[in-house]
């Protein structure tokens, strides 16, 4: 393989587990030369070679969510860029199956990506501690970590429905263990307190459009104009639930969405909060593996230092489901 290629046989190691290191030329070429040959490298030598298994792990706790595919798609790929396959985990909301899962994965991987953990703290250092690990969504000090900062855009969410004339607004809860909620939450609460305006809380939703659609009575019995959702889904339910009942968006009632997965397909089309989901993923990745290729470093290091932490910020998009609260506010 090597000769044919014209190139080193560790030129070809590197091709096949170290390719960002390489001229992409020279990757491309060998690649070629492999699939010509039908060369397959030989995972299980690399492993006794390197000490590597060229796998990683993005672990996620519900993959029907639309919010985790495109940090899933992002992912996959720069890690595939760097010569390594991804295993996937969904963790289905539940924080035993995914302590279960990361010690699994542990075995089986040279790192993991954990978005959105719902694990306690000490219980995430401590997988920290046994493989390289980067959180996406979770905020722990001493752990390496991605944070789609959402608190931005719903402070500016908040504002749009005061100079829009709102007076009381409620905030439709995600999952109580989720970091984003409790960030967006607090957002919420602390941005109305300083703009004067009423805010409520609804309690903890599944982040699925059935549940936006079951808080639909809670909101409208709340006497708020305008309900600033957890994510996307759920404020896709508020929509479905408020045309059951021959309700008019935004008249009625205006909604804002976060994340920007769904808002040009619902309709009206929802205003959101617009995130850096994908960004997350690779930056995720690209953290990773640089904790895997400096472990013995990281290891050394890990009591006198914090892990990087990086925080991607997020703005608000207007779009027609917000407005003036017309017919509430009349009916008052």
């Amino acid at each position: 393989m090597a000769s044919t290629a014209g190139v080193s046989t560790a030129t070809v190691s590197r091709v096949f587990s170290k390719p960002h290191l390489l001229r992409e030329s020279t990757v491309v070429h060998v690649k070629e030369v492999a699939a010509q040959l039908g060369y397959v490298p030989h995972h299980t030598a690399q492993a006794l070679s390197t000490g590597r298994l060229g796998t990683i792990a993005v672990v996620v706790p519900d993959i029907a969510n639309p919010f985790f595919p495109p940090v899933i798609r992002a992912a996959q790929g720069h890690a595939y860029g760097a010569g390594f396959s991804t295993l996937l985990g969904d963790t289905d909301e539940d924080p035993a199956k995914e302590a279960d899962l990361l010690a699994t994965l542990e075995q089986r991987t040279d790192g993991i990506v954990l978005v959105s953990s719902r694990l306690p703290e000490d219980v995430v250092r401590r997988h920290a501690r046994h493989r390289p690990l980067v959180l996406v969504n979770r905020d722990i000090t001493g752990v390496a970590r991605v944070l789609v900062d959402s608190a931005a855009g719903v402070r500016q969410a908040v504002d749009h429905l005061a100079e829009l004339g709102h007076q009381h607004i409620t905030y439709v809860s995600g999952p109580d263990s989720s970091w984003s909620n409790q960030q967006r939450r607090s957002a919420v609460l602390e941005q109305s307190a300083a703009r004067g305006i009423t805010a409520t809380v609804q309690g903890a939703h599944r982040p699925e459009h059935d549940a936006g659609r079951a808080a639909t009575a809670e909101i409208l019995a709340s006497g708020a104009t305008a309900a600033i959702a957890f994510d996307d889904t759920i404020a896709q339910g508020i929509l479905s639930g408020m045309a059951e009942r021959g309700l008019a968006i935004p008249d009625d009632l205006s909604v804002i969405g976060c994340d920007d997965i769904l808002a040009v397909n619902t309709y009206p089309p929802l205003t959101t909060i617009r995130s850096r989901i994908s960004e997350a993923g690779r930056l995720a990745v690209e953290m990773l593996l640089q904790l895997v290729e400096n472990r013995a470093e990281a290891d050394a290091g890990e009591d006198d230092r914090m892990e990087p932490r990086h925080a991607l910020t997020s703005s608000l998009i207007p779009r027609a489901t917000t407005g003036p609260p017309i017919r509430r506010s009349r009916k008052g």
